[in-house]
This record gives C-alpha cells, structure tokens and sequence, in this order.
C-alpha cells in the first residue's frame, strides 16, 4: 500500500468517526462506503496541495515578439471554503501583457485548477493566480477578476441564494494604468474582435 492509500485510509476511518457523531448508523446500507467515496473526493478537490503551479506554467511557455493584451475569460472553478469546508465556485479570467513570452492557453485553466483545487478564500486564489502568471512569465501586467458564488452563504449563515463575490488582483502596468484596464474590461464585455 502507498502513502496516498495510507492517508486515503485514514481520511476515511475519520469521516466514518465524524459521521458517527453526528448521528447517523455508519452501517446501514447507504453509508457503507459513503468514508471511503468522501475521502476519495476531498483528495480530488484538495489535489492543488500535491501541485507545483510554476513547473505547470512552465510546460508551455513560448517566444512571443508581440505586446498586445492577451485574455483567456471564464476559466470556470470549484473550491472549498476554508472556513466551513463547503464548496464555491465560479469563473476566472485573466489578462495579461506579454514581455518575450507567453503561454499555452490550457494551462492558465490548469493554473486556476492548481490554486482552486485547495481550501480557499476567493480573495487569495484571486492574488496567487495573478503572482503566479506574473512571476513566471515576467509578464508587462497581470490582470485577474474572479466571480464567485459560496454555499456557505446560501445554505447556511444568512442563506442569501443570488448573492455572489467579485475579486479583482493585477499587477505591473495594470497598477499605473486605468485605461488598460478599462482595455481589459471592455474586451471582457465583448463577444469578439471586430
């Protein structure tokens, strides 16, 4: 057995003690494997932990003699709260002004999966996809904007069903420059280049 089935094991044997304790009958015929099947799922949504978000950036990074903005919009995503172990989810986009490279568009999805895939604040996954794009690619400015909606907000606390969170990080030229911004929300907007 490996240490991923170890700890897979013991993740289990502790959901079966927390269902325990919330009352349920851990051998009743629905339950059986529900330990197991729950561990299996939380190592999938916390894989993020077991990523290197740079060495995926770094698998398809490209000469590029251009400085025009580049977008990739509504990489959609789904987290976990680290304050109530429940899930949130939304889309991300995220601009960026080459600098002599730019990258393989599946992999600012995969980027956003990396850092999504570990219990999260929108806040900070919004920051660490934009430090990880600009950092690795050493790009002119980084842009990122992050919707998300938390079911920590619409099934328990205030149960507030059509609210969502809007987070923004950007960095380099972005920082100095309200009309490359405004560039990057317009192009947001649009449903394509004329």
């Amino acid at each position: 057995m490996n240490n991923d089935d170890e700890r897979l094991k013991d993740i289990a044997a502790h959901i079966q003690a927390i269902l325990e304790l919330l009352g349920e009958d851990t051998q009743r015929e629905g339950l059986l494997k529900t330990p197991m099947r729950a561990a299996k799922a939380l190592w999938f949504v916390t894989e993020g932990y077991r990523k290197d978000p740079d060495a995926v950036m770094r698998q398809a990074i490209f000469e590029y003699a251009g400085s025009q903005i580049v977008i990739v919009k509504d990489i959609e995503f789904y987290s976990m709260c680290e304050h109530h172990i429940l899930p949130f989810f939304g889309k991300i986009s995220i601009g960026y002004l080459p600098h002599g490279n730019m990258i393989g568009l599946s992999k600012l999805a995969r980027l956003v999966n990396v850092y999504a895939r570990r219990l999260q604040v929108q806040e900070r996954l919004t920051r660490e996809v934009c430090e990880a794009v600009s950092r690795t690619l050493h790009a002119s400015g980084v842009i990122v904007i992050c919707e998300g909606q938390h079911l920590c907000m619409k099934m328990r606390g205030v149960e507030k069903q059509d609210s969502s969170t809007v987070t923004m990080h950007y960095s380099g030229a972005f920082e100095n420059d309200s009309d490359l911004r405004r560039e990057f929300f317009a192009m947001l907007h649009s449903q394509g280049a004329s």
